[in-house]
């Protein structure tokens, strides 16, 4: 691998028209840069996709948090330390594959880092923003945001990194292809379809691990090349009109979405959640129609009663009989979706269970409710209810509902559209549990046990209450493991609630590594104290990573700090958080 010569012209080189004046001051310039250089990157980026395409953060003055519906690019909109603690310098959007490169290219001229982001909804985990304050966001789903290729017989689609999931649903139905294809949606449904599955997302069907239903990616490396991974490096026979194609713009081999490993060294992990290379294209499975669906919740009305059904469900989704992505939901999860803490309470500390006994009765519900979904023809999802509902009933006083048993704004009515790949907006409703309010999410994994489930609760509920914060969760069930989703909602126009929350999930890290588990995802706050925890035979994966990252990167350009991983060019005793 090589980058080419340099791309930048330096100022004296600029051509007629250009001052050599420093006409771009941003509010915090990338590190090591001066501004001058910053100027000089930035004039030519302009030349390469268009002034519309480059934003540059002059001043504090100019941040917004924004909403969910639109979101910022320049920093977190639900900042846990001060809201300009991780502040992009520009933000970029390229239009084409090449011009990504051009982009690449010129950042290794000046050693300017790039923090490549999708649609920037990565809610709870960082948003938009950079872990290295100055970074240059690339918006990549701005205007590169094609669905490339549905194909219904291979049952996959080709997409570019500005598709959602409801725009994959909308062409479904739009196309008369919901009758054949499904998209699987995790909560939230604008979030990017490349985006979620390069930071490991999950949905609800039964295709719900997404990272294992991609097959092939195209991705411009730290050097500006272009790489396609597994079946995508085989190049497809030539033919007249695909002759004189740019490498982006030529047909992908026709088993590339069907078989994602190719021959030789599986690469793919290695932009997952990483600083390798920036994705322009993802193959994704798509969940056939299977023929038939019904949703369902359980409620299971005592605390304690999380040990049994966890042991409960473990066999049922280790035999398939449960066959999707389910989830074990706390009571105030569901509850806040439904209204804000004031409409149950005037208490501003944590409740208490006598608190949420008495919600649980008032929206008919338990202190735990599972929600699954049966998929197949009627006599199929018959024989799977007939199994469920036998072995929930060891449990005392569980009770079983369908959609049409339950109120018009039930949770259950939302996720019969989730766990059938119909996205949806309501989950964005719990954030509204406090005034002002923002989240981090804490994400460990578990084994899927009762025992682990109630340690685990044990542990977040206490320090949860500790913080003076209230536990919203849940339990994700995937086919061994369970991911346990702390919901740690605050008030970021409270300077006492954001430091609650940060000691919380500080805190909550140390709890849980202690004990063997660890986070799957994580915000940016919070990278390095995590990666630290991988610490196995002397932090070999982080050592490891780090190596991978200097011989791939030489440069250290593509979104230094990501998931705890610097590279040499910054010293990390000063950028550890």
């Amino acid at each position: 691998m090589s980058s080419k010569g340099r791309v930048v012209p330096l100022s004296s080189e600029l051509p007629d028209g250009h001052s050599n004046a420093s006409a771009y001051k941003p509010a915090v310039l990338p590190p090591r840069v001066m501004l001058q250089q910053f100027n000089d990157f930035i004039k030519y980026i302009v030349e390469v996709v268009g002034s519309d395409n480059v934003d540059v953060i002059t001043s504090k003055d100019m941040l917004d948090d924004g909403s969910y519906e639109k979101p910022t690019y320049t920093h977190d909109p639900h900042y846990v330390l001060e809201q300009d603690f991780f502040l992009a310098s520009a933000v970029v959007a390229p239009r084409t594959v090449s011009e990504v490169q051009k982009i690449v290219r010129a950042a290794n001229d000046v050693s300017i880092p790039l923090w490549p982001i999708s649609i920037g909804r990565n809610s709870g985990y960082g948003g938009a923003a950079p872990r290295v304050s100055g970074s240059v966001v690339l918006n990549m789903g701005k205007n590169m945001n094609k669905i490339l290729e549905v194909n219904v017989d291979g049952a996959y689609c080709v997409v570019e990194p500005g598709v959602s999931f409801m725009d994959m649903h909308e062409y479904l139905v739009e196309y008369n292809l919901r009758d054949k294809l499904w998209v699987d949606v995790p909560d939230l449904g604008g979030g990017s379809i490349l985006g979620n599955t390069l930071e490991r997302g999950v949905g609800y069907t039964p295709y719900g691990d997404h990272w294992m239903m991609h097959s092939g990616m195209e991705v411009v490396l730290p050097t500006g090349e272009l790489l396609r991974t597994g079946m995508g490096a085989l190049p497809e026979p030539r033919r007249p009109e695909t002759m004189g194609l740019r490498p982006e713009d030529q047909p992908w081999n026709k088993t590339a979405q069907l078989f994602p490993y190719g021959f030789g060294p599986y690469v793919d992990g290695l932009f997952s959640q990483s600083n390798l290379g920036i994705v322009t294209k993802l193959g994704m499975w798509l969940f056939p129609n299977p023929g038939g669906y019904q949703s369902y919740l359980i409620t299971i009305p005592r605390d304690e009663d999380l040990k049994q059904a966890v042991d409960i469900i473990r066999p049922l989704r280790l035999s398939m009989v449960m066959q999707n992505v389910p989830t074990l939901r706390h009571i105030l999860l569901d509850a806040a979706v439904l209204g804000s803490k004031a409409q149950y309470s005037s208490k501003i500390e944590p409740l208490s269970d006598d608190d949420m006994d008495e919600i649980a009765k008032k929206l008919n519900l338990g202190r735990w409710n599972f929600y699954g979904a049966l998929y197949g023809p009627e006599p199929i999802r018959n024989a799977m209810w007939s199994v469920i509902q036998q072995c929930f009933s060891a449990i005392p006083g569980v009770k079983f509902y369908f959609p049409e048993d339950t109120a018009e704004n039930s949770v259950l009515r939302v996720r019969h559209k989730t766990l059938q790949g119909i996205p949806t907006f309501d989950e964005l409703k719990w954030i509204d549990w406090v005034p002002n309010g923002a989240h981090l999410f804490f994400s460990p994994i578990a084994k899927c046990a009762g025992e682990d489930a109630m340690m685990q609760y044990a542990i977040t509920k206490k320090r949860c209450r500790e913080a003076g914060l209230d536990f919203l969760g849940t339990f994700t069930i995937g086919m061994r493991e369970m991911h346990h989703i702390v919901c740690i909602v605050f008030n970021k126009k409270s300077a006492e609630d954001k430091k609650k929350a940060h000691w919380l999930i500080r805190t909550l890290i140390d709890d849980c590594a202690a004990r063997g588990w660890g986070e799957y995802r994580t915000h940016l706050a919070v990278m390095d104290q995590i990666m630290g925890t991988y610490s196995w035979n002397d932090s070999v994966l982080l050592k490891f990573n780090e190596v991978l990252k200097n011989a791939i990167d030489p440069n250290g350009i593509i979104a230094p700090g990501k998931s705890g991983v610097w590279p040499k060019q910054y010293d990390k005793r000063e950028w550890k958080l």
